[in-house]
């Protein structure tokens, strides 16, 4: 029988003491809803992305609403999904007016005509679906506008990504990813989260990734490609994540972490970055547990 199995992050980066254990309940939270739907019989693609709207909901995140804000203080949204069944993805990129990002991407993936939309064609897309819009200004959380004003004084950058990789009960693998980016990013820009095989990869027989980091070190290795790759020989996970790390510094000096689930539903993940949160839910019982 095969062991479904789950893998959360909330990105990685430096965050603040009073920001733990909100984004440790966070993550186990997407977590546990995630292992429900798998214990029910539902497919990976089901589990990652409602694993990534749970923390797409959670003000913490840096995605969905209380994610980051660009150069105009305002919040661009990317995010990707990709069914390793069947090798669809779709991406939506720099949106303004959606709280659940990942929710669009999982639309333009089954609508099947296009992977990745961005901007106001995406969002036009999602009123034709019905994905429900909000106004820019509901994605903005007073913690991060003062911290745009901080950051604007400062000129400092802040990263961070929320993501999900699943195996389901029937042997079928997912992935999904999601953030709002860099903080001051100039308008527009579109980073590894958007785009396939950079920030979020997908392949049955192998296995499934979710990256966080700075997107541009990420989209020149097409980190989350390389990790699949790595895992069609049937590596050790936890080493094809340290190993994939060490190349994203040793190339690019790139700055990130990774999760990914292989074909045999074992886990990994690793980091170059002072934090992660990871979490995953016991396969037997759900409990979500936190990984170090």
């Amino acid at each position: 029988m095969i062991r479904a199995s789950i893998i959360v992050h909330g990105g990685a980066g430096k965050y603040s003491d009073d920001l733990r254990i909100p984004r440790e309940q966070g993550v186990k939270l997407a977590a546990l809803e995630a292992w429900r739907i798998l214990a029910n019989g539902g497919s990976a693609v089901d589990a990652v992305e409602t694993a990534v709207a749970v923390l797409e909901d959670d003000p913490v995140f840096n995605a969905g609403r209380g994610a980051v804000l660009n150069a105009d203080c305002q919040v661009e949204l990317d995010a990707s999904i990709m069914d390793g069944r069947t090798l669809r993805a779709g991406a939506v990129g720099a949106v303004k007016n959606l709280r659940n990002p990942i929710r669009l991407a999982r639309r333009i993936m089954e609508q099947g005509r296009h992977v990745l939309l961005v901007g106001p064609g995406a969002e036009r897309f999602a009123a034709a679906v019905g994905i429900p819009t909000c106004s820019s200004e509901e994605l903005i959380t007073e913690r991060q506008l003062q911290r745009w004003w901080q950051e604007r004084r400062a000129d400092l950058e802040a990263m961070g990504t929320v993501g999900a990789a699943a195996l389901d009960p029937q042997g079928h693998v997912a992935a999904a990813t999601s953030t709002g980016g860099m903080a001051q990013k100039h308008p527009g820009r579109v980073g590894d989260s958007a785009l396939i095989g950079c920030g979020t990869y997908a392949e049955d027989g192998c296995g499934a990734v979710s990256c966080t980091g700075h997107g541009e070190h990420i989209i020149r290795v097409t980190l989350a490609r390389a990790t699949v790759d790595r895992l069609a020989s049937g590596a050790d996970p936890m080493q094809v994540a340290q190993e994939t790390i060490a190349d994203l510094a040793r190339k690019v000096q790139g700055e990130g972490g990774l999760i990914l689930v292989d074909a045999q539903g074992r886990i990994g993940y690793a980091r170059n970055t002072p934090a992660m949160t990871v979490a995953t839910a016991e396969a037997a019982t759900g409990i979500p547990r936190l990984l170090p």
